[in-house]
């Protein structure tokens, strides 16, 4: 059986020879890193599912409102608010969970994250909460388990800084807000 990376050089090779002016892109095999994080419902919170991949090729995982039934929250337009998921995580070290909006809120209603993406560090231990805010021109509600967001993991690398009199040229340089045009 090939490697995965023999695989993807074979396709890469058979691609480029059999088809130069193919657009098609390369099938790779499966190479996502599975990784296991442990997580706690928080008391009362049994009735709400856990954060589940919503396709097969999905990268997010749906996070959802932790909500009192009885007590939907009613974002008006402008408003920050902070949702409880009702869950907590252990990320692994050598990993961060980023929460991220999800896109249909913010296209039919201006419902997204203020802070986008959240990070989880890996030391925190407490319940995930999005700070949500309502760009849209109506008020929005908030209900008991309505999917609100995504979380992904991913790795962190540990970045070590170190200081020098000049940094290697480029050809942007310094150019940045806009400088490659509208």
């Amino acid at each position: 059986m090939l490697s995965v990376r023999v695989w993807y050089w074979v396709q890469l090779v058979l691609t480029a020879w059999f088809a130069p002016q193919s657009m098609e892109c390369i099938i790779i095999p499966h190479m996502a890193q599975r990784i296991q994080v442990p997580i706690k419902r928080l008391a009362g919170q049994e009735d709400l599912p856990l954060p589940a991949y919503q396709s097969e090729l999905a990268a997010g995982m749906d996070l959802y409102a932790a909500v009192p039934a009885d007590k939907p929250l009613t974002m008006d337009p402008g408003q920050i608010i902070l949702v409880p998921t009702g869950i907590a995580i252990a990320v692994p070290p050598g990993f961060e969970a980023q929460v991220r909006p999800r896109s249909g809120l913010a296209l039919r209603h201006g419902i997204t994250l203020a802070n986008t993406p959240g990070t989880i560090d890996a030391d925190y231990r407490g319940e995930i909460r999005l700070i949500l805010i309502n760009l849209g021109p109506d008020p929005y509600e908030i209900t008991r388990g309505m999917r609100i967001g995504q979380i992904l993991v991913k790795p962190v690398p540990v970045t070590q800084w170190f200081e020098v009199s000049q940094l290697p040229s480029t050809d942007r340089g310094d150019g940045g807000f806009g400088h490659t045009g509208s």
